[in-house]
């Protein structure tokens, strides 16, 4: 592989504009032939324009090629602030190797925030919501959390606040952070419940200081209340048993093949916020559900695949891991499961019926693996007294692919 010499420079500007930017950044976008950036960007840095410019299209990936195609020559990207923090930086370094570009970053946003408030940066919780849905934001809601949030418009704030109060955390104070390090910049707050009534810049940063509301455990195995369900739905102690045999990593992708009420599904994304799940549903008022579920918990990015087993897997994305809780008895189905998994992928079946047991006797005695029954007793009462009575017992299968 031919090296090259770094010929894209990316460069995070701040609302300070030209003034802000230290004499190499300063360099950089006057000596470069060709200038990519967001209006706001390219109007800050129009001092130092002498090449060619263009705006970011939509999506921002369009505009890669046209970067490509100028290889070798001076190239310049303009980006807010840390342009590898949530920025644009990410996107180019898929495209071109990290030793043809070169980065001169601003303090970000969530830098800007802390200095304002006083926060620690390390010990605050961060998301944006450019391109992510508002629903992302429920698992960052624990007890006396500090959470920062980028806006993706001035209409943001008054959702968040929104869906706060609709969860319960209405008395967490919202600070909005408007146009940091810039001429214009201003800093107002508000509580959650407190409908916002003046307008808000669209480049804007929310500072939560969490106040009441069910927080969601941070263990495996929420409970079913948690969840909308018709009764299909993995117990709460057989789900985390469940998800220890699943063994989630960074990343990965599962399978949950009749997912219910999606359970599994939402509690293997809630592990990671890397990690990936499709949601395989036969009946179409249950895949609605899990939508709602995953949307109601904060993993609104959960596929679900509306169909049946095996002819809904074709095309899927490759499996880390399987889980069947639905389907199990028949063959095909389960085949076709081993087969998408790669080496060191994970099938994990619960088998609560007599069919389902004798398919996962079968798969054991085709795959090896692991076979543990569990059993589950609950407290209820007895007519006037109380008693244990069995809540589920189930055979779980447990197989790793070498």
């Amino acid at each position: 592989m031919v090296s090259r010499a770094p010929w894209l420079a990316i460069v995070g500007i701040g609302e300070d504009g030209v003034e802000g930017l230290s004499a190499a950044a300063r360099a950089t976008i006057a000596e470069a032939s060709f200038v990519v950036g967001g209006e706001r960007h390219l109007a800050l840095a129009r001092p130092l324009l002498t090449g060619e410019r263009a705006a970011w299209p939509s999506p921002l990936a369009d505009a890669i090629p046209a970067i490509l195609a100028r290889r070798g020559s001076p190239v310049t990207v303009l980006a807010s602030g840390d342009p590898f923090c949530f920025g644009v930086g990410s996107l180019l370094a898929r495209a071109i190797p990290v030793a043809e570009m070169r980065c001169l970053p601003a303090p970000s946003a969530f830098s800007l925030a802390c200095a304002r408030l006083g926060w620690s940066l390390a010990e605050v919780a961060m998301i944006s919501f450019c391109g992510r849905p508002l629903e992302a934001i429920r698992p960052l809601l624990q007890p006396r959390a500090r959470i920062l949030a980028l806006s993706a418009d001035g209409s943001t704030p008054s959702a968040v606040a929104e869906l706060l109060t609709r969860w319960g955390f209405g008395e967490t104070r919202i600070t909005v952070l408007e146009a940091m390090g810039g001429p214009n910049e201003d800093c107002f707050a508000f509580k959650a419940l407190t409908p916002v009534h003046d307008a808000i810049a669209p480049l804007n940063l929310m500072a939560l200081e969490v106040v009441g509301g069910a927080s969601m455990p941070l263990s495996p195995g929420l409970d079913e209340d948690w969840f909308e369900t018709d009764g299909q739905i993995t117990k709460r102690e057989v789900r985390a048993l469940t998800l220890a045999a699943l063994a989630p990593h960074r990343g990965e992708r599962l399978w949950d093949v009749g997912a219910g009420s999606g359970s599994v599904g939402i509690e293997w994304m809630l592990r990671h916020p890397s990690c990936h799940a499709v949601a395989v549903e036969l009946r179409a008022d249950r895949a609605a559900r899990i939508r709602r579920n995953a949307s109601a918990l904060g993993v609104p990015d959960l596929e679900v695949c509306h169909g049946g087993a095996p002819a809904a897997l074709l095309g899927l994305p490759t499996p880390n891991a399987v889980f069947i809780g639905g389907g199990a008895a028949n063959g095909v189905t389960t085949e076709a499961c081993w087969t998408a998994l790669p080496k060191g992928g994970r099938l994990v079946i619960n088998a609560v019926t007599l069919e389902t047991e004798r398919a996962a006797m079968a798969c054991h005695s085709r795959w090896g693996g692991r076979l543990t029954r569990i059993g589950i007793e609950r407290l209820e009462p007895i007519g006037t007294m109380q008693g244990f009575a069995p809540a589920r017992t189930v055979l779980q299968y447990r197989a790793v692919k070498s």
